[in-house]
Order: structure tokens, then C-alpha cells, then sequence
């Protein structure tokens, strides 16, 4: 007998349900957009007139941590540290202390690394370098993977350097002449395009983009988990930075 009050309960619920839905639907309106206008909104700083001094309090001690950390001297650099192709200080130093870093922790040899010129976002000049200039060098939360590629890949990357522009690497040397491939070695030895070699990068890079389309070949992928910045930060506390230029980007 319960049993069949709760059905009808059930019943006389979803029946009531049912009749304010066709309530309702009588009585909605034929809505239809009769025009469309639109006007150019300017947003600046005149949006807001009124500063909100609650929040500015609020933010301004942790505006003056940052800052704070921001400013310490962490290191120097004995050269000025400038960005430009096919081949600058700053790149170069910056796709070395990642190959070196990865040849620390990667737990296989790693042959070479290659790092983007769009990735180096200022130039440092010659004297102290505060942690802020490493975190406006790379502002970015990439990470440092090591990639497992074919030699026909390193050739192809190598080639993508002639079309697109010169990145930075390390543990690799390239002439070019007349826009041709003259010379590629790795560790000092001819590339084999049937071997297989490993290359540090960040993460971000190993997508294939700014043009490096090769690397999304890897066969094997590491990530060490670590933030290239904080790499970078080490390697400044470490040691003076001192400008390497080797021609190993030969492009003639």
C-alpha cells in the first residue's frame, strides 16, 4: 500500500510539473531582434576615477616583497650579455647552462641542446645581475625535458635554422653557404641521420614551435620537473658570466 502512495506522490508531482510548464509557455512573448546596434567603448584609465585604497593597501606589501627579492644582486657579468643573429652572448650562454644542467641531472648522456632566440627576453650589461633580470630574461614557467631525436631530425632543425632563423645550441656546429648545409657535427663528430641523439630544450619547445617542427619527432621524452629560469638563477649565483662567442652558428 506505501508503495502505491509513493507512485502516486510521484505521479501528482510530475502532473503539476507538466502544468506550469504549459502556464508559462502560454504565456511567454514572441521575442524577436528587431535591430542591432553597437558603440565603441573606451577602456583606460578614466574607467575608474576612483582609486580603491582598500586594495592598493592590501597589494602594496606584498608589491614591496617582490620587489624587495627582486633587486638582490645574485651575480655579475664580466661582458655585456647582448641578443642578435645568428649567434650572441646571451643565447649562447643561456643553451650552454641549460646542457650543462641537463648533463647533472638527465640520467642518460645527453648530447646537445638547443634553446629559441624569442625566448631571451632582454640583454644584460656588463656589471651586477639582480634575480628581476633573470626573471625578465625568461618569464616563463618552462620546464627542462631532455628529447630523444633521429639524426634526419637534428638535420631538419639545423635546416629550419636557414628558412626560419638562427636559434641558439649547444654541443652542435653548423656552417651554412649560400643558404645550403655545409657542416653539421655533434660532439665534434659528423651527424649521422641514422643515429639517435639527445637533446635538452624546454618544454615549451618540444611542441615544435617557433618554427622547430623537428623536435615533435623525439622518440623518447624526460622532464626533469625543473623551471629553466631557476636553472638560470644558479648558474648566475654560481659563477661570473662571461660572453662565448665560437661561430658554432656559421652561417655565411
Amino acid at each position: 500500500m506505501g508503495r502505491w502512495l509513493k507512485m502516486d506522490k510521484i505521479m501528482y508531482r510530475s502532473l503539476f510539473l507538466c502544468i506550469l510548464t504549459l502556464i508559462f509557455a502560454s504565456c511567454a512573448r514572441d521575442v524577436r531582434v528587431s535591430g542591432v546596434s553597437t558603440q565603441a567603448l573606451v577602456v583606460d584609465a578614466s574607467v575608474d576615477t576612483i582609486a580603491d585604497t582598500s586594495y592598493i593597501a592590501y597589494l602594496s606589501a606584498y608589491k614591496c616583497n617582490v620587489e624587495r627579492e627582486m633587486a638582490v644582486v645574485i651575480g655579475y657579468a664580466a661582458d655585456d650579455m647582448y641578443v642578435g643573429a645568428p649567434e650572441c652572448p646571451m643565447l649562447n650562454w643561456a643553451t650552454e647552462t641549460l646542457w650543462a644542467c641537463a648533463k647533472e641531472v638527465c640520467p642518460k648522456k645527453v648530447d646537445m641542446a638547443v634553446m629559441n632566440m624569442g625566448g631571451m627576453r632582454c640583454q644584460w650589461q656588463k656589471g651586477p645581475i639582480t634575480q628581476g633580470n633573470v626573471f625578465e630574461l625568461m618569464p616563463f614557467d618552462n620546464q627542462l625535458v631532455v628529447l630523444t631525436l633521429k639524426g634526419e631530425d637534428i638535420l631538419a632543425l639545423c635546416q629550419s635554422f636557414l628558412t626560419y632563423g638562427a636559434q641558439g645550441v649547444a654541443g652542435l656546429r653548423m656552417t651554412a653557404v649560400d643558404g645550403q648545409l655545409a657542416d653539421v657535427t655533434i660532439g665534434g663528430k659528423p651527424l649521422d641521420v641514422n643515429a639517435l641523439y639527445t637533446v635538452a630544450t624546454s618544454d615549451y619547445l618540444a611542441g615544435g614551435t617557433d618554427h622547430m617542427d623537428a623536435l615533435k619527432n623525439h622518440v623518447d621524452y624526460w622532464n626533469s620537473g625543473l623551471l629553466v629560469r631557476d636553472l638560470y638563477v644558479q648558474s648566475v649565483k654560481a659563477d661570473t658570466i662571461h660572453a662565448i662567442m665560437d661561430g658554432r652558428m656559421n652561417i655565411l
